[in-house]
């Protein structure tokens, strides 16, 4: 059962930001400091990427973990209340993204997705920003960055 009432977790749901998010915020601030310029949320591009670098020919996704069903990771786990409701609700989310990437990918726009988690402490925050700096300046097609550095069985190249 829920520890707070229906009311005051509604509210709480509706004060969840889509953009502007503090990852993304990081992400946008290291990116511009370093030299990058780039548009906001193209809405003519299939999924509104979070960043669209079209020199690059790059897009990256700043995601929640939760929200958008990141594999083996503390912040992804599932409510217990409602939990048919919100294992639907992450896996409709998780199966649009994978045909989202797909559509860029075909539009010839390489994609990358940034957990919040990589960007959750100093060092993991380092590791990935420098690691987007990278793979902007690479031809590498696909970039995931979770927290777990180092760990390249995680990290999509393609």
């Amino acid at each position: 059962m829920d520890k707070i009432t229906k009311e005051k977790r509604s509210w709480n749901m509706s004060r969840i930001k889509s953009k502007n998010t503090k990852p993304e915020i990081m992400v946008r601030a290291f990116l511009y400091k370093i030299g990058y310029r780039y548009r906001l949320h193209d809405k003519k591009l299939p999924g509104i990427p979070d960043i669209v670098l079209p020199k690059y020919k790059a897009v990256i996704f700043v995601h929640g973990c939760f929200w958008h069903g990141h594999e083996d990771c503390k912040a992804a786990n599932l409510p217990t209340t409602r939990a048919l409701f919100w294992h639907d609700k992450i896996f409709e989310t998780v199966l649009r993204n994978r045909k989202v990437y797909l559509e860029l990918q075909e539009n010839g726009l390489r994609t990358a997705i940034i957990w919040e988690c990589a960007l959750k402490n100093k060092e993991t925050s380092t590791y990935t920003l420098n690691k987007i700096d990278e793979w902007i300046r690479s031809d590498v097609t696909n970039l995931e960055l979770p927290s777990n550095i180092g760990n390249d069985k995680k990290v999509i190249n393609g």
